[in-house]
């Protein structure tokens, strides 16, 4: 339990002890300097004289006794009736002088010697770098403890702890992922009473992974199972075990399995998984490295819970297929929920929950926002919401319209719009012409999506943009699909060449996109009748960079020509059917290039009407185009 205020008041007092202590030190210090420079204030000031004054005075037998200090400072006593009688006098023997006691012999004077003391002074200054030095690695070491930046406990886990929050995540906040919260419901039940599954003799899973895609919830299904069970929540994410210093990760992993153990039942959620569990041998530290032995210790801790400690481990990750066999068996982590990308009615439940923190025109409708935004997962809607909120405010509206919701989604989609880029005239007719044959195809094409809008407003790094959307969800493409796709890829290379005779640069992307779809066709997807349903070609990853960058080749050459041509065959048909469609409506193609430069953006009903095409029934672009 964490301590409230009044159990922090009696520490306060001891926050003040180091600097006490060095105000003691201070004063003791000023007190003995001052002793040592006023403890001869009383006694009479010794005149010192030339050592020829010196021998002047033995000469002349004023001189009763001497004393002879370090072998080279002489104290001078006088007899009673010399004239400089009662002050005391030393002098410097500023050279070797062999017969001075001789002299003091035959003159009868007496001759003792003394050893002058260290000066505590000299002690101190001394010893004073010292004390400095002393003095501050002290305070360094008493400020790091004090402070709770504890940075010699690197062997201490860097969980986080959440309970007894005011505000608690529970299964109702995390709108849609029906199958995981059923899958997760379990082990709800399992940490609110665990003796009704220890008495039938079943076995709670021990640990359960979240596997989806970026910004699906993993993370928030994780707190909301710890909120419905009321238990306390570690978290932790996989890249805070790993150090530079050896055997840290692994000191935390103990300690992290200790904290959960002292205050069970708990749930330890491991973010980021794969950042230490991936695959062990493939790094380059071989069986010694760092991260090696913190997934040892992982696999150990796992290893020896018992189901009745009430601990559970959640874990999330990206990226299953990396990850270690030995963490994936029974006993450990035996189980795995997806959290997928939210569908249509998800992406509407996820927008009520957001839309209901601000306020909401009375022609927005949530429905039409969530139809139209395909693909986007939870973080994505979250970010649509807020978006168009900061359009109203940016507009001095007080309420959030359709307008400043398709406005946001273009932003997101498309990227930010660069309404003050200079573009040349020529330049911009030809974006137009470009965009042009893009969106014109997609009404001669029987698999292709319906158009959503057209624009020659540049975003991000393109000039112009023709969108289209999904009437439906759709988990899987058909062949008809992937060629209508790449045949509207070639709208614009093919528009450019009928009016200019000439490409562009801008058509880059559109046939590396053709390109690439074409290749994942023939060689994944066994969509080329030449070759049939065969793989050809493994992408090879490498564990410790974590990414695909190269495609192991296991055919033949004359399979790779076979591959070759059947990509260049794809692309070649694709590129003379868009020739077919687009050069019978060139009319229609300048007249929607001329409304794209007046307009700069169109949406599919007025693209219907300017090419002269009757209006799309249920199209979820009737909603005005934001003004660009």
């Amino acid at each position: 339990m964490f301590n409230n205020q009044n159990d922090k008041l009696p520490l306060r007092p001891r926050a003040g002890r180091p600097n006490r202590f060095a105000l003691v030190f201070f004063l003791v210090m000023a007190v003995l300097f001052a002793a040592y420079f006023f403890r001869g204030s009383g006694r009479a000031e010794v005149r010192e004289i030339r050592y020829s004054d010196f021998l002047r005075y033995v000469d002349q037998n004023q001189v009763e006794s001497v004393t002879i200090r370090d072998n080279d400072t002489v104290d001078i006593f006088l007899k009673g009736n010399s004239g400089a009688a009662g002050i005391p006098m030393k002098t410097l023997i500023p050279y070797q002088d062999p017969g001075l006691i001789g002299m003091l012999r035959e003159k009868s004077i007496n001759v003792s010697g003394a050893v002058t003391g260290v000066s505590p002074l000299r002690i101190f200054l001394e010893f004073l770098p010292w004390l400095i030095f002393l003095s501050i690695i002290w305070l360094m070491f008493r400020n790091m403890q004090g402070t709770g930046n504890k940075a010699l406990q690197f062997g201490k886990s860097r969980a986080k702890r959440y309970q007894n929050e005011d505000k608690k995540v529970v299964f109702n906040d995390v709108a849609g992922q029906r199958d995981a919260k059923y899958e997760l419901e379990e082990v709800v039940a399992f940490l609110k009473s665990p003796q009704k599954f220890t008495k039938m003799g079943a076995r709670i899973p021990k640990g359960v992974l979240l596997v989806g895609m970026p910004g699906t919830g993993k993370t928030l299904m994780a707190r909301a199972v710890a909120g419905e069970a009321g238990v306390a929540f570690f978290h932790m994410s996989g890249s805070d075990f790993v150090e530079m210093f050896v055997g840290v990760g692994a000191s935390r992993v103990r300690d992290l399995f200790e904290q959960g153990r002292r205050n069970a039942p708990c749930i330890i959620f491991l973010d980021e998984l794969d950042a230490v569990g991936r695959v062990r041998g493939a790094g380059y530290g071989g069986g010694h490295d760092e991260r090696e032995q913190t997934l040892n210790q992982l696999l150990v801790e796992m290893d020896g819970f018992d189901s009745k400690d009430g601990v559970i481990i959640l874990a999330a990750t990206n990226r299953p297929d990396v990850l270690d066999p030995a963490l994936l068996r029974p006993g450990r982590f035996d189980r795995q929920v997806v959290v997928a990308m939210p569908d249509i009615k998800e992406r509407e439940s996820i927008l009520k929950i957001h839309a209901a923190k601000i306020p909401l025109a009375k022609d927005v409708e949530l429905s039409r926002v969530a139809r139209a935004t395909p693909g986007m997962s939870g973080a994505d809607i979250t970010n649509l919401v807020n978006e168009a909120a900061l359009f109203a405010v940016r507009k001095d509206r007080a309420e959030v319209g359709m307008a400043d919701f398709e406005e946001a989604r273009d932003k997101i989609l498309m990227g930010v719009a660069r309404t003050t880029l200079v573009i040349s005239d020529k330049e911009r007719r030809m974006t137009a012409i470009h965009e042009a044959g893009h969106a014109l195809l997609h009404y001669f094409l029987k698999n292709a999506d319906p158009l959503h809008k057209v624009t020659v407003v540049p975003h991000g790094r393109a000039l112009g943009m023709a969108m289209s959307l999904p009437e439906e969800d759709s988990y899987s493409r058909t062949r008809g699909w992937m060629n209508d796709r790449i045949v509207i890829c070639y709208g614009g290379w093919i528009a450019e060449m009928m009016c200019y005779g000439e490409t562009t640069t801008g058509t880059k992307q559109d046939i590396q996109q053709a390109t690439d779809m074409a290749r994942h066709m023939v060689c994944e997807w066994g969509m080329a009748e030449e070759l049939g349903p065969v793989a050809y070609g493994q992408e090879d990853e490498p564990i410790f960079l974590g990414k695909e960058i190269a495609r192991h080749k296991d055919y033949s050459e004359e399979t790779a020509r076979l591959i070759d041509k059947a990509v260049k065959g794809i692309l070649d048909q694709a590129r003379r059917e868009a020739q077919g469609i687009l050069e019978p409506r060139k009319p229609e193609l300048e007249k929607l290039a001329e409304a794209l430069i007046n307009r700069e953006t169109l949406v599919d009903d007025e693209v219907r009407a300017i090419i002269g095409l009757p209006a799309r029934e249920g199209s979820p672009s009737e909603a005005p185009a934001p003004g660009v």
